[in-house]
């Protein structure tokens, strides 16, 4: 079946209530695990229907935000979801409490029950009203940033279109696209900080009502993650200060030298010689006509989901006014498929999509198959390292897509490394900021600037209209709609750098090590999955000096 062929019917909270009172009357009649076991097969049937309509609306409302009806069920779940969650934490209150616990636990995964603990701390009744009104508002945010259109050429064009040429070979390009990006979002400005000031509030509101300090203590709850906490979260950002810092200051300096210039500034982050960046020698269909040899190439289980994913239209990836300007992959678990959005836009940036995007559905693809729906792949660490270490596993055939391949590989790898200070300057961000509820905008934006210079040294954003205020994180939609979920990347670029370097000694060896990695899913905890694939734990003492170390050596074999 096509994923335009699927039928889209809403999913109720009146069909979800009925299903949790079909299980809540079966468990409680329960004789044995067994009959445990049984109901709980009720409620996550009920579960998989409504994870797939919300799914399938979230997908169509994303293909073009303008859509009323879709941006109508968007509305319809922003407020029943929190209801239906609350059934959810009902449903694992009676796993937890079950007499037959010591049974389940022997047949069930172990971090089920570590997760239903979880939920219930993330969870109050009271809440309820709080979270439907977040829900709208990220929504809101959603909306405002896939419609707003920014002068650009003599044109009115998406962002995604004007952030392709910030890999412009031209300087003045490039300038002139961060330029227009930051006109285009002061003209947004009342409206960005209304929003996040908006979402802010009602987070720590949430958070206070169960008696936590502030929202960090439920933002991770609600990321379910149990695997590492705050303390590792700081100690991993203080390495990168510490050991990856200076490296790619000085693999930014060099840069600055082959660009001829005396500083890099925000619009040259993306760029590493002076021609500019390579892009794709191919257009949108040849593109998928390569992708699709080399996953036959690189695996036949891969290559017959590549195919499969071709014959079900399961990719949208044209940049088009009123289209969510991000990329995502979902799933659509009740017809065990996936999906990826997109957005071209002619850079390199496409291919990544290709890996990217692709590496996520592999990995959701595997645990359809004997997976239990309630594990998945893992938490957000486990699939990013999914999806960032099939980038590196592409590495091998980008000759397919690339009339100079080793220009890809620098940029990718420079990219990749530069990216995790970055990533940690959001996830920081994000603390000081639900730290100090009270921030006005003015000073959310000094937090953001004081980050980039403890951070990216090398990096000035001086002159760029608006941006250089601190407003670089407006458009980073994660810190809308999903708090402290950005950390995950550092965490799963960690490892895939580690996959990358594991793939230049024993290719064969490597990529079977990441099979198992992806099918293991969430079976298995974030560090056990990492040990199991014998790479370095991100969080483990000497990491990231050992990452800086052999990135080093590609680089200088690249040329960089």
């Amino acid at each position: 079946m096509k994923v335009t062929e699927i039928k889209y019917q809403r999913y109720t909270v009146e069909e979800a209530r009925a299903a949790f009172g079909q299980f809540e009357n079966a468990i409680k009649a329960a004789k044995c695990a067994e009959d445990v076991l049984k109901a709980r097969d009720i409620f996550q049937e009920a579960i998989i229907e409504c994870s797939t309509s919300g799914s399938l609306a979230y997908m169509r409302f994303t293909l073009d935000t303008r859509d009323e009806f879709y941006k109508g069920e968007m509305d319809y779940y922003d407020e029943v979801n929190p209801l239906i969650g609350e059934l959810q934490v009902k449903y694992c209150d009676y796993m937890l409490s079950s007499p037959y616990r010591a049974e389940l636990e022997k047949v069930l995964n172990p971090i089920l029950f570590k997760s239903y603990e979880m939920a219930k701390l993330a969870h109050d009744p009271r809440n309820i009203e709080d979270e439907q009104l977040e829900n709208s508002i990220v929504t809101e945010y959603s909306s405002l940033m896939s419609q707003m259109m920014f002068d650009y050429k003599g044109e009115k064009v998406p962002m995604t279109l004007v952030r392709g040429d910030l890999s412009a070979s031209d300087r003045a390009v490039r300038k002139a696209a961060m330029e227009a990006i930051g006109k285009g979002l002061e003209a947004n400005s009342e409206k960005l900080d209304d929003i996040f000031d908006r979402l802010v509030k009602v987070r720590d509101r949430q958070a206070k009502r169960l008696g936590f300090e502030n929202y960090i203590t439920l933002g991770y709850y609600q990321m379910n993650r149990f695997d590492y906490d705050r303390k590792m979260v700081e100690d991993f950002r203080q390495n990168v200060k510490t050991d990856l810092v200076p490296v790619i200051s000085k693999m930014k300096n060099d840069v600055a030298k082959k660009l001829g210039i005396d500083q890099i500034m925000l619009y040259d982050n993306d760029v590493y010689s002076a021609e500019g960046n390579v892009r794709p020698m191919l257009d949108k269909d040849g593109i998928f006509e390569a992708a699709i040899k080399m996953y036959d190439a690189m695996n036949p289980e891969i290559g017959a989901f590549m195919h499969s994913m071709i014959e079900a239209d399961a990719f949208d990836v044209e940049s088009r006014e009123g289209k969510w300007g991000g990329g995502y992959c979902t799933e659509f678990p009740k017809y065990k498929q996936t999906f990826i959005l997109a957005n071209f836009n002619g850079s390199s940036d496409d291919i990544d999509v290709v890996t990217h995007e692709f590496g996520h559905a592999f990995a959701m693809d595997q645990s359809f198959k004997d997976g239990d729906f309630e594990l998945g792949i893992g938490g957000m660490e486990t699939a990013e390292c999914h999806s960032m270490s099939m980038e590196f596993l592409s590495w091998k055939y980008m000759d397919k897509f690339f009339e100079e391949p080793d220009k890809y590989k620098l940029k990718h790898v420079c990219d990749s490394l530069s990216f995790i200070p970055y990533g940690v300057i959001v996830d920081e961000f994000q603390h000081v900021v639900y730290e100090n509820p009270e921030l006005t905008p003015a000073q959310r934006n000094e937090e953001w600037n004081k980050l980039e210079k403890k951070y990216r040294p090398y990096l000035s954003t001086e002159g760029i209209p608006y941006i250089e205020n601190g407003t670089r994180w407006q458009y980073q939609m994660h810190i809308y709609e999903r708090p402290f979920y950005y950390i995950d990347y550092c965490l799963a670029q960690t490892v895939a750098l580690g996959f990358l370097v594991e793939s230049r000694k024993d290719y064969a060896d490597a990529l079977s090590r990441y099979v198992t990695f992806a099918k293991a899913g969430g079976t298995k905890l974030f560090s056990a999955l990492v040990k199991d694939a014998n790479i370095a734990n991100p969080f483990g003492k000497g990491t990231l000096c050992g990452v800086a170390s052999e990135i080093t050596k590609v680089l200088e074999e690249l040329g960089g």
